[in-house]
C-alpha cells in the first residue's frame, strides 16, 4: 500500500485538470472484437497455466473426474464456482474504482458502479478525467490480482481450482487489455476519461502553446 500513498501523494502536487488545455478524441474498442478475441486467447491461456500446473504438481483431471461422478459434489462444485465467479466480476470493477480513486480530485465520489442488465455485466465508470498512466494502471490491476496472482499462487501451493480462477479471470481481464492497446502509444501525462456507455475512454492531449511554435518556426529558419 506504502506505493499507492505515494502516487497518490505525487498526482496531488499537479495542478487541477482544465479541459481548455487539452484536444478530445473518442477511442472505444470493438465490443464484437474483445469477444473474439477472448476465445482466441483462452487455449493459449489454459495451456500456459494449465501446462506449468501439471509440470510442477501432477495431472488433476483424474481426481476431478472421479468425484464429478458423485452428482451431489457436482452439483456443490459447480453452484459454488458460479458464486465465486459472480462475486469475481464484482471484486473486478471495485478493484478499477479503488486504483482510479486514489489518482482523482473527489477520490470515491467520482466513481460510480452499476450493472448492464440486458447482459448481467457489472461496470466501474469514472466520472473525472485522470492521467493515462494512472487509467492504465486501474484498467490492468483486476487482471494482475485476479488473474495472474491466483494463477501462479495455485501453481505455487497446488491448488487447481485457485489457478482455474485466475485462468478464467486473465480472459475475462480482455476488454482492459484492449484499451491499455489503445492508449500505450499515448503520452503519459496526457488524459483518459471513461465513455459513460461505450467500452472507451476520451483522450486528452496537451494542446502546443501557439508561442513555442511559433519561436520554433523562427528559430528554424535562422
Amino acid at each position: 500500500m506504502r506505493w499507492l500513498l505515494i502516487l497518490y501523494l505525487n498526482h496531488m502536487k499537479h495542478k487541477i485538470f482544465n479541459e481548455q488545455e487539452y484536444e478530445k478524441e473518442l477511442k472505444i474498442i470493438n465490443i464484437e472484437k474483445a469477444s473474439t478475441m477472448g476465445l482466441m486467447i483462452m487455449i493459449p491461456v489454459f495451456l500456459l497455466f494449465g501446462g506449468v500446473y501439471i509440470l510442477v504438481n501432477g495431472n488433476p483431471l483424474p481426481e476431478i473426474f472421479s468425484s464429478s461422478l458423485d452428482i451431489i459434489k457436482f452439483l456443490l462444485g459447480s453452484f459454488i464456482l458460479l458464486v465465486v465467479f459472480i462475486a469475481g466480476a464484482g471484486l473486478h470493477e471495485l478493484i478499477h474504482g479503488i486504483t482510479w480513486s486514489i489518482f482523482l480530485e473527489n477520490v470515491f465520489k467520482s466513481i460510480k458502479f452499476g450493472v448492464l442488465w440486458k447482459t448481467l455485466t457489472p461496470y466501474c465508470h469514472s466520472k473525472e478525467p485522470m492521467k493515462i498512466k494512472h487509467y492504465m494502471l486501474g484498467a490492468i490491476m483486476p487482471a494482475l490480482l485476479l488473474g495472474f496472482a491466483p494463477a501462479i499462487w495455485g501453481i505455487v501451493v497446488g491448488s487447481f481450482w485457485t489457478t482455474i480462477f485466475g485462468i478464467l479471470f486473465t480472459i475475462a481481464a480482455i476488454g482492459d487489455f484492449m484499451i491499455i492497446q489503445l492508449l500505450i502509444k499515448e503520452n503519459m501525462n496526457d488524459y483518459a476519461e471513461d465513455h459513460p456507455s461505450e467500452a472507451g475512454c476520451f483522450v486528452y492531449r496537451k494542446r502546443i502553446n501557439e508561442k513555442i511554435i511559433v519561436k520554433s518556426r523562427y528559430n528554424s529558419s535562422k
